[in-house]
């Protein structure tokens, strides 16, 4: 399955060699999930090996479910930035299912009726409109829900020469976070001028939250600070290494496992 990007929050809980004691594990939740995603209300979004999409609260109660899987298959990306405005993107289709707070279909946007042959990543902006990066053109957009092109940036390859490939895109604060884990971070405002490059390359489980931006590399968690460009990492050993992913909001970690979901308090 490819890589599900996610949206989260996460307390500035770490300092540079912190060790992880500092998560104790507070639950277990065993099912069939092969990836996840959580919200900044702990609110768990589950995907199993069906396709099916399961929601649970905080307390790991099920709330709701997304069922209708046959039409487009495996989800590529979620975002789940926004709890009431949920973003799923199928890659192969070229498709963006967006649902609410209750895994309830509100629209379907198929990018070729907009003339994008090829997303490599979208994200929710700030107004609840969607940003999407046509690799075709080289052009990151702005879209509603009806697939309409607001606004949009010149092609990147008069700009940069080497265009980027983003993997995801967030929306943060006021500015566009494009992360390529080849070239690195390129922050834009919300009128595609370039703001600054972030030297960020081969983190896993990338996103932007707040002042941070939060990755993996192998068995350290990497955080490096915005505005202060300070990096902290922490070592992760057993038994919440290893784990195929990691989440977190501002109380709590998440590890996916073969099978569950670990959730660890954060101390």
């Amino acid at each position: 399955m490819k890589k599900i990007i996610y949206i989260m929050l996460f307390s500035s809980m770490m300092a540079h060699g912190q060790a992880d004691t500092a998560f104790r594990l507070i639950k277990t939740i065993r099912t069939d999930v092969i990836d996840f995603a959580v919200d900044n209300l702990d609110n768990m979004y589950l995907f199993s090996s069906s396709n099916q999409l399961k929601k649970l609260n905080a307390h790991g109660d099920s709330v709701a479910v997304y069922n209708d899987v046959k039409k487009f298959g495996r989800a590529t990306y979620i975002d789940v930035s926004n709890p009431l405005r949920i973003l799923l993107y199928y890659k192969d289709f070229l498709t963006i299912v967006i649902l609410d707070r209750l895994l309830n279909l509100r629209s379907v946007i198929d990018l070729r009726k907009s003339n994008i042959l090829q997303a490599t990543a979208i994200g929710l902006s700030y107004d609840n409109n969607i940003w999407v990066y046509d690799e075709a053109n080289s052009k990151l957009k702005k879209m509603d829900d009806q697939g309409r092109i607001l606004l949009e940036t010149p092609d990147f390859r008069q700009l940069f020469g080497d265009a980027p490939s983003p993997q995801s895109v967030f929306d943060q604060d006021g500015f566009v976070y494009m992360y390529d884990s080849v070239k690195g971070v390129y922050v834009f405002d919300y009128y595609g001028a370039l703001k600054n490059k972030i030297l960020i390359t081969g983190w896993k489980d990338f996103r932007v939250a707040g002042k941070y931006i939060y990755g993996i590399t192998h068995d350290t968690l990497q955080r490096y600070q915005i505005n202060t460009f300070r990096l902290d990492n922490q070592k992760l050993s057993a038994p919440l290494w290893p784990v195929i992913s990691l989440g977190f909001t501002p109380t709590r970690l998440y590890g996916l496992k073969k099978d569950s979901v670990e959730i660890y308090s954060i101390r």
